[in-house]
């Protein structure tokens, strides 16, 4: 009996020692099982948005785990461990405290609402996820935070805005940040005053770029243009931010505008009507566009050339007019240019000239001419010099080669008597030179 009952004591602790090398074995595979599944998943993507926190905003981490095993693997409590300077605030709840499972060939996100504190610099907060079955992904994640203002500046304006004219203003905005600043918004205000666009839009100003932003600005009264600026820093619309830019109307004359001189004035007489000739220079630093030129009173014009068109003067460009009139008074003769510039605007300039002088020679020219006479001279803005007086009456001004014939507008007749001239000499030459050849066939004969 005692030789049984120890038997069987025996059997039960041979079952019972088994049963614990079992479970250990148990246990030990199955470790060995979650650290190999863990192994397999990684952090595939890190975004931080902003790239650049200002000190005290908000922002996001979002975490990307991806597992490349055949198995899934639980994870809960993932955190993003306070740094001190980049930390979950209080008001904010965790979601990811539960458990989850992240399945064979699949991503996981986590985006963690932070709070970026100063003073400047760059932080390491750490990225920490728990596994059920293993250990735990510790990941550290780069946070920058600095200050640097987006700069914002007129950087194309006039000298001068001119009252009721329009010019085009250029608002450029540099972001010298490392992240982007998106959703810019500007909006120009201002009293006595139309600006076009009424508000600009721009989606995105990467970091380290810059973008100009076209206004046209047309001032009715002295005062000055107020350029609001709003963007968000990053993609969060938690942050935004906020400028001014105070552009101020100076009024006055433009120092590019194009600008006329009239000049190197000629006048003759048919049947009472006056045609005057000169040349109109654009003086100026732009392009004087669709140019007329015309005379006010006390001159009356009078068709053909009742006004002249001129049509686009490049700068330091000219071009020759004619214009025809009647008049009782040439002591004060009004010349007006009319043009537009590149934005539209009509621009004039009048230069007054006393004309009598070249209406004595005129007069002269008809006493000592055989023709009724004609009168050709330059004129300037406070005198006149008369040229020479001859010829037929309305004859044009200005003189030919070697002194014959042409004018403006003469045409080729106008060079007949030099033509004439020319072969005349040459005819002469040739005779000369064949002078003997020529005598010797004259004996023969």
């Amino acid at each position: 009996m005692k030789i049984y009952t120890a038997l069987i004591g025996i059997l039960m602790i041979c079952l019972m020692v088994g049963a614990a090398s079992a479970l250990t074995n148990s246990t030990s595979g199955a470790a060995t099982s979650g650290e190999q599944a863990l192994s397999q998943v990684f952090v595939s993507s890190v975004t931080v948005d902003p790239q650049e926190f200002y000190p005290y905003e908000h922002g996001t981490i979002t975490v990307q785990l991806t597992n490349t095993g055949s198995q899934d693997v639980a994870f809960d409590h993932a955190d993003i461990l306070d740094s001190q300077n980049i930390y979950i605030p209080d008001e904010t709840l965790n979601p990811y405290q539960v458990m989850t499972y992240l399945g064979p060939g699949n991503t996981m996100t986590y985006t963690f609402q932070v709070v970026a504190k100063p003073p400047e610099g760059i932080y390491y907060p750490v990225f920490s996820v728990a596994s059920r079955d293993a250990g735990s992904i510790i990941y550290p994640i780069e946070v920058q935070v600095a200050s640097t203002p987006i700069q914002e500046v007129i950087s194309q304006r006039p000298d001068n805005f001119a009252l009721d004219n329009t010019d085009n203003v250029n608002l450029t905005i540099t972001n010298p940040r490392v992240g982007a600043i998106n959703n810019v918004i500007v909006t120009p205000s201002g009293t006595g005053v139309g600006i076009s666009p009424l508000q600009s839009f721009i989606a995105s100003i990467p970091g380290g770029s810059s973008v100009d932003i076209p206004f046209a600005i047309t001032p009715y009264q002295a005062g000055t243009v107020n350029f609001s600026i709003q963007y968000s820093n990053g993609q969060n619309t938690q942050n935004p931010h906020s400028d001014t830019v105070v552009l101020p109307l100076n009024i006055g004359t433009s120092k590019t505008a194009a600008s006329t001189v009239v000049n190197d004035l000629a006048l003759t007489v048919s049947d009472g009507v006056y045609q005057l000739t000169g040349d109109v220079t654009n003086t100026g630093i732009t392009d004087a566009n669709g140019m007329v030129v015309s005379v006010g009173a006390p001159a009356t014009p009078v068709e053909p050339y009742s006004s002249y068109a001129v049509g686009s003067l490049t700068s330091n460009d000219f071009s020759s007019f004619t214009l025809t009139f009647t008049s009782a008074d040439l002591s004060a003769i009004p010349i007006q240019t009319t043009w537009k510039d590149d934005n539209g605007n009509t621009l004039s300039s009048v230069q007054t000239f006393d004309l009598r002088s070249l209406a004595s020679a005129l007069e002269a020219g008809t006493r000592s001419g055989g023709y009724g006479g004609s009168s050709s001279g330059t004129t300037g803005a406070t005198g006149v010099t008369a040229g020479s007086a001859g010829g037929y009456a309305g004859a044009p001004r200005g003189g030919g080669l070697l002194g014959f014939g042409g004018g403006r507008g003469g045409g080729l007749s106008a060079f007949y008597p030099v033509i004439i001239g020319m072969i005349v000499v040459i005819a002469a030459i040739v005779l000369y030179v064949k002078r003997k050849w020529i005598l010797a066939k004259f004996r023969k004969q």
